[in-house]
């Protein structure tokens, strides 16, 4: 839409990194995350999920409804052919009998001088190109949908790690504090203490793991399969060598994304070439909708045999042909011809608002996701030197009070301290895979209105 384009914003209000090498139009972004896992992951969902085979069917439906309406342009043509006898006794009289064959070809062509079934093809083919973007959109969004589970899956083990971790050391804090109670240098508030500890922080592992198996179950869900016996993200990648390697979010690459300009998203992004496409169907629909006031033009014709025999046409057979032209106009119908006109106007008027919403949806979803790109980043390094802090300040607090410098409340401060720094650094991790995920679906995943949209093979 002309007017609806020229309101683009020429730049965009949060800037993209300055180091941005990731270029938006590749079809293949996944792989700038450099997990071979994730490959493989995503190259099962697209041949085994439900929703893009139910993508795919739709396509198949439309195009069979293009076909439905494209027929209406041409004559039809049809065969018929039957036999009959008939016996008559009048009362108080003979009984008569008489018998009859007959086979005709009937043609009939509706004349589309107002252009109403041409309207509905346009229809139709606008609708068909809807449904093949519809199907775009779903693979982006599955795409999208299995690196997020995936991520969320390594992060979720990730915190699990850190909170064994953190487990560890509060029992082996545990045991300096239960050495001191013995040799009476501590108090048994101390051990109880440390014990509470201990105890919150073996609490705080369920909870990760259910969320572990829940997300993992999603995972599969999403590539079409059981959640029984599915796993993913335990070895990792296969190296140079033949050898696994543990797999983290420490080892995956964060790309960053050039985003290009915002007019690009008119061309890049499938739901919005959907959203189109919807809107040229319903602006032909007005149109046929407005030719059904006019008067329609069928023409007929017809050929054949007729026989006074039963399934014999060769004892002397009557040839018949007939023509006829028909037109039609309606008078009166209580407005409803009018009122289809009023509906499938207001229809596209519906559909021209909801492109406009689409757009700024577009242009909110790249904004938002620049702006957790440029931020999680900084984030992340900030977070980094929190937990080398508190990785320091835990063992300084150690020592002191072994040396029985300190108490044990400095020790408690500092467990706690780390274990949440270290979790907060592994969901910032997240965040910033997760907003170039984000940053990659929102700028179309690569998509192009330019090629020739994917169809589905046929049967």
């Amino acid at each position: 839409m002309p007017g609806i384009a020229s309101d683009m914003p020429s730049a965009w209000a949060e800037r993209s990194l300055p180091d941005a090498d990731a270029a938006a139009t590749a079809t293949d972004w996944w792989q700038s995350f450099s997990s071979a896992e994730l490959s493989v992951l995503i190259a099962a969902a697209l041949g085994t999920n439900p929703d893009l085979a139910i993508a795919v069917e739709r396509v198949r439906q439309a195009e069979a409804q293009v076909r439905i309406a494209g027929a209406s342009l041409f004559p039809q043509l049809s065969f018929g052919a039957g036999t009959s006898r008939r016996e008559t006794r009048p009362e108080g009289g003979d009984s008569s009998r008489s018998d009859g064959s007959s086979a005709a070809f009937v043609a009939s062509y509706e004349v589309d001088l107002w252009g109403r079934n041409a309207a509905g093809l346009r229809s139709a083919e606008a609708s068909l190109r809807g449904s093949r973007y519809e199907l775009d959109a779903v693979r982006l969004t599955l795409v999208s949908g299995v690196a997020s589970a995936y991520f969320q899956v390594l992060s979720l083990r990730g915190r699990l790690a850190i909170a064994r971790e953190n487990l560890v050391i509060a029992e082996r804090v545990f045991s300096v504090v239960e050495t001191r109670v013995r040799n009476g240098a501590a108090s048994a508030l101390d051990l109880a203490s440390q014990r509470t500890a201990v105890l919150a922080q073996r609490a705080s592992i369920p909870p990760l793991e259910l969320q572990e198996r829940q997300t993992l179950f999603a995972l599969a869900v999403l590539l079409g399969r059981p959640p029984e016996g599915f796993d993913a993200g335990r070895t990792g990648e296969i190296g140079t060598a033949g050898s696994t390697v543990a797999v983290n979010l420490t080892d995956l690459a964060v790309p960053r994304v050039a985003p290009g300009l915002p007019a690009d998203l008119l061309t890049r992004r499938p739901d919005l070439a959907s959203a189109e496409a919807q809107l040229g169907a319903a602006n032909a629909n007005v149109a046929a909708a407005r030719a059904a006031l006019l008067p329609a033009i069928q023409l007929t014709g017809s050929s054949g045999l007729a026989s006074n025999v039963l399934l014999n046409f060769l004892n002397a057979p009557t040839a018949t042909w007939a023509l006829g032209a028909t037109l039609a106009q309606t008078i009166f119908d209580g407005g409803r011809l009018r009122s289809q006109v009023d509906v499938a106007a207001s229809r596209e008027r519906e559909l021209i608002e909801g492109y406009r919403k689409s757009i700024l949806a577009a242009l909110a979803d790249v904004e938002s996701a620049l702006a957790a790109g440029s931020r999680t980043a900084d984030q992340e390094l900030l977070q980094e030197q929190v937990v080398e802090q508190a990785r320091l300040a835990l063992r300084l607090a150690e020592i002191r009070y072994r040396e029985g410098v300190d108490d044990l409340l400095t020790i408690l401060v500092a467990q706690r301290a780390l274990f949440q720094a270290e979790d907060q650094l592994a969901q910032v991790r997240l965040s910033r895979l997760q907003a170039s995920i984000d940053l990659f679906k929102a700028l179309g995943g690569g998509w192009s209105m330019t090629e020739t949209p994917g169809q589905p093979s046929q049967d």
